[in-house]
C-alpha cells in the first residue's frame, strides 16, 4: 500500500512522516512516536483512555487516521507537565485526591478534562460528571476523581499572592 506523507505537531515538535493510509492516529502516536502515554482501551472510541487534544479540543486517536492529523496539533498526556520534577496541577491534584487508580485510563481523563478544568474554576458535581462522562475508568467509583477536578480547579484558579 502507498504510504502518503504528514505533517504533524505533537507536543510542540513538528514530525513528518510516512504513513499507512489506514494507520490509526493512535497507533501513529504510540508506535510511530514513541509516545506511549496516550492508551488504547476499547479501540471504539468509547472508553476514552486515547484522549488527546486536537488543536485543542479533546478527540479519541482510535477513531482517527494519522492522515487525518496533517496539518493539525495534537498535544499529548507527555506535554502535560511542565518539566520532569513538577506535575501540572491537575495531575497533582489526581495523585493528592487518589484519583489514579489503577492508571490506564489516567492520561485520558487528564486529556479530557484539561480544557474543562482551565475554563472553571468552581465546577460544581454534576458539571464535572458531565465533563468525564466520555471516559470510561473500570477500577472503581469517580468520586476521587471528581473530588481531584475540584482540588485541579482549585489550584489553577487560586489568587495567586504578590
Amino acid at each position: 500500500m502507498q504510504k502518503l506523507t504528514i505533517e504533524v505537531t505533537v507536543n510542540g515538535t513538528t514530525y513528518r512522516r510516512e504513513v499507512e493510509p489506514r494507520r490509526l492516529l493512535s497507533d501513529f502516536l504510540r508506535h510511530d512516536l514513541g509516545l506511549t502515554g496516550t492508551h488504547v482501551g476499547c479501540e471504539h472510541g468509547v472508553c476514552g483512555a486515547c484522549t488527546i487534544l486536537f488543536d485543542g479540543e479533546p478527540a479519541r486517536s482510535c477513531l482517527m487516521l494519522a492522515v487525518q492529523a496533517d496539518g493539525h496539533t495534537i498535544t499529548t498526556v507527555e506535554a502535560l507537565a511542565p518539566d520532569e520534577k513538577h506535575l501540572h496541577p491537575l495531575q497533582q491534584a489526581f495523585r493528592e485526591a487518589h484519583a489514579l487508580q489503577c492508571g490506564y485510563c489516567t492520561p485520558g481523563f487528564l486529556m479530557s478534562l484539561l480544557p474543562f478544568v482551565e475554563t472553571h474554576a468552581n465546577p460544581t458535581d454534576e458539571e464535572i460528571r458531565e465533563a468525564l462522562a466520555g471516559n470510561l475508568c473500570r477500577c472503581t467509583g469517580y468520586q476521587h476523581i471528581v473530588e481531584a477536578v475540584k482540588l485541579a480547579c482549585r489550584l489553577m484558579h487560586a489568587p495567586q499572592e504578590a
